[in-house]
This record gives structure tokens, C-alpha cells and sequence, in this order.
């Protein structure tokens, strides 16, 4: 068995009992062997100078804190609301194919630009020319049956007419005593005779007139089914794709191209509801992009629906891109300008946390005590941070308000004097 090991661990046991249980009897022990006793009491008061300087009796015997502090003034800062965006093209549409047929026109290539009404893509006709001429024969046979049926409505009147007149005066001889009542009879049922004729042929002029309306929206059908055959540009801009391919089969629903119009262009973000009253249409915003490049426009469109999921409010803001550099989907970091406010531009070392946890500064009282005053944030900047919350002008301690409760008597000492 080695005894070192156990006279080591002996040892120390004895070196910590007298560290720490009998401290003060070592230290004792250890100044008898001091070389100069003056230069031990000097570094004594300079240990004690060092822990009363923070806190000191003033003249009335009470302890104050020295603290440093800062005479600031509310100035009105920008406060912008800051988004995370995209941009987005102003208006992109797949324009589709409405009928059925082969494309006979070449195609044009993805990127190409194309006004508004030019042709895209063009079908073949097949037999569609030939259902036109049909129903342009039916329009013109509907049409001759009009006269003829309108011919014989006349007729029907005249024949009414004249069988009115024989029956008036076959009525009026009867009753004279100079025709028969068998004469009577025979006109008024001519007369009722003529009517239903009459009624007759205005039936048959509507039928006409009905005929004629069936054929000229068959007309129409089949010149509609014609018009279908150019696929047009809906408006003027980029194509992002490349136009159906020459020989093609196209269906209904078959896609041609989809065009995108960029100039202008949308930067589109999603404001926090905790932000959205900020906002107001027609406020100025900037953006920066994620190549770098700068650019500015107007909020046009703040959303009154806010989405399920994230509770944010969507924003577009028109911005002008006639060199069309700007592309449809690129990040984007937001600035909307909003109302300034006042604010104080204080270091970030100033804020503190009372006991709740709230966010504030220290302050001096008119009474030269201390005093937390809760504050928000704005926002962070090279200088410092702005704050609201605070009067017009304060004394806001900088240095010490870590030592300090409400009500403490200090001893300031402001920035400007040391400056």
C-alpha cells in the first residue's frame, strides 16, 4: 500500500479547509510576512475605494448611485414597414385551344414578344367552311318563304274585307224583307271563314320569321366555329412558352402558349395584421432585389382577407419595368413608407427588462431618482435604436441602470459634460 497518495489527499483537504472555512486567520497569517505594510494598506483602500465607487453616501447620509445618463429629444423617424416579397408578373393567361383540329402555322419560339391580337397559333378549317355554306343556303331559303307567307296574310284581309261587305248587306236586305235568311247566314260564315284564314297566315308568317331566326344563328354558329380557328394574343407581352408545334392535334382545352405581360410588374409580399393598418393604398414603397437592383413604385392592392394559415394580408405594389430586366418570380426585400413618428435614438446598451420582463430604459426623475419607463422598439440602426414610448425629453441612464431600482437616489453624470 503507498502511503503518498493519502498524504497528498491529507493535504489538500487542509489547504481547502483553510481556504475557504478559515479564510480570514490566512490572511492574517499571510500579512505577518508582508515586505512593506504602507503598500499593503494602500491597496487596501484602493479595494475599497473601488466597491463604494458606484454607490456612495451623499451629503444627508444616505447612499446614491453614480450613474451616467443622456439628454435626449424625440426626433420624427421614418418607420417603414419591412416585408419579405416576390415579384410577379402583372398578368400571365395559358391561352387555350376553343375547338378541335391540325395547327397549320409554324410555331413561334418561347420568348418572342407578341402584341395584342396577333396570331398565334392556327388551325385547319376541314369542313367548317362547308357547314357555313349550308347555313348560309338555309338563311336565304327561310328568307323566300317571308314574302310568300306575308303574300298570303294580304290576301286573307282582302278576302275578310270583301266577305264583311257581303255580309252587311245581305243582313240588311234580310231584314228589308228582299233576300233570304239563308243568304245571311251563307256571308257570315264566309266571314268567320275569312278569319280563320287570316289567322292562318299570320301563323305562317311567324313560322317564317321563326325559320329565318334559326337560320341566321345557325350562320352564326358556324362562323363563330371559324373565328376559332385563329388563336389570338389576348393582350401585348412575352411568350413563356413555345406555341403549339405545326401538325399538331388540338383539342378543346389544348394549350397554344401562355403569355405574361412584365412592364409594369407586381412585388407582391404578405403584411403581419399587427401591421396591415399602416398601410394605405397609394403609398410610396421601394424594393431592393436579390440581384441587387433597386426599384420603386406605389402600393396598388392591400387584401381584406387575410390568409387561414399565416394571418398576413397581401400587398401589391406596381412598380415600371420598360427594359422588361425585372422577371417574374425574384425575391425581393420590401420597404412601404408609412407616417413618421417620434421616436429617441438611444444605444441598444440603454435597454434593460424590470421584473415582469418588459422592455425599457432607466430614466432620471426631476427628484434625481431612477425611474423604468417601458418602451417599443422600431427598429435597429447603426446608431443606435429607436424608441417610443418616452416624453418629448428625458435623461435616459446609459451606464449603471443595472444598479438601480425605481426610487434610488443617483448622482448623474450626462454624456454631453464628458464629451
Amino acid at each position: 500500500m503507498k502511503i503518498f497518495p493519502i498524504v497528498t489527499a491529507v493535504i489538500v483537504c487542509a489547504v481547502l479547509y483553510m481556504v475557504i472555512l478559515e479564510r480570514d486567520r490566512l490572511v492574517e497569517f499571510a500579512a505577518g510576512f508582508s515586505a512593506d505594510p504602507a503598500e499593503d494598506a494602500a491597496t487596501g483602500d484602493m479595494a475599497e475605494d473601488a466597491e463604494t465607487l458606484a454607490i456612495a453616501p451623499d451629503e444627508t447620509g444616505a447612499h446614491v448611485v453614480h450613474v451616467v445618463a443622456r439628454r435626449s429629444e424625440s426626433a420624427i423617424a421614418e418607420n417603414a414597414v419591412r416585408l419579405r416579397g416576390r415579384t410577379e408578373a402583372l398578368r400571365q393567361v395559358n391561352v387555350q385551344s376553343e375547338t378541335s383540329g391540325l395547327i397549320i402555322s409554324p410555331p413561334i419560339r418561347a420568348g418572342a414578344f407578341v402584341e395584342a391580337g396577333q396570331l398565334m397559333c392556327e388551325i385547319d378549317m376541314g369542313t367548317r367552311g362547308a357547314a357555313l355554306a349550308e347555313a348560309e343556303a338555309r338563311l336565304a331559303e327561310a328568307q323566300s318563304r317571308l314574302p310568300e307567307s306575308e303574300a298570303r296574310l294580304a290576301e286573307s284581309r282582302a278576302q275578310l274585307t270583301a266577305a264583311e261587305i257581303d255580309n252587311n248587306a245581305a243582313s240588311r236586305l234580310s231584314e228589308s224583307g228582299f233576300a233570304s235568311e239563308t243568304r245571311a247566314a251563307t256571308t257570315a260564315a264566309t266571314v268567320s271563314a275569312a278569319v280563320a284564314a287570316i289567322q292562318s297566315a299570320e301563323a305562317g308568317v311567324e313560322a317564317a320569321r321563326s325559320g329565318i331566326r334559326s337560320a341566321e344563328a345557325g350562320v352564326d354558329q358556324a362562323r363563330e366555329e371559324i373565328s376559332r380557328l385563329q388563336i389570338r394574343a389576348p393582350f401585348e407581352g412575352l411568350l413563356e412558352s413555345d406555341t403549339a408545334e405545326l401538325g399538331s392535334l388540338m383539342q378543346p382545352g389544348a394549350l397554344c402558349a401562355t403569355v405574361i405581360q412584365l412592364d409594369p410588374i407586381k412585388l407582391v409580399g404578405f403584411v403581419p395584421e399587427a401591421q396591415v393598418d399602416r398601410v394605405e393604398i397609394g403609398a410610396p414603397a421601394g424594393a431592393r432585389l436579390a440581384s441587387g437592383r433597386e426599384v420603386q413604385g406605389e402600393v396598388i392592392f392591400l387584401s381584406r382577407s387575410a390568409d387561414l394559415q399565416t394571418r398576413t394580408f397581401r400587398v401589391e405594389i406596381e412598380v415600371d419595368n420598360a427594359d422588361l430586366a425585372i422577371r417574374d418570380g425574384q425575391t425581393a426585400d420590401i420597404l412601404i413608407s408609412t407616417d413618421g413618428i417620434p421616436a429617441h435614438l438611444l444605444p441598444s446598451s440603454a435597454l434593460t427588462l424590470n421584473d415582469a420582463g418588459a422592455l425599457g430604459v432607466r430614466v432620471v426623475t426631476e427628484e434625481t431618482e431612477a425611474l423604468f419607463m417601458p418602451v417599443t422598439m422600431l427598429r435597429d440602426t447603426a446608431r443606435g435604436v429607436l424608441l417610443t414610448g418616452l416624453p418629448d425629453q428625458v435623461d435616459v441612464i446609459t451606464v449603471g441602470q443595472e444598479f438601480v431600482t425605481d426610487g434610488v437616489a443617483v448622482e448623474v453624470t450626462y454624456e454631453e459634460l464628458t464629451q
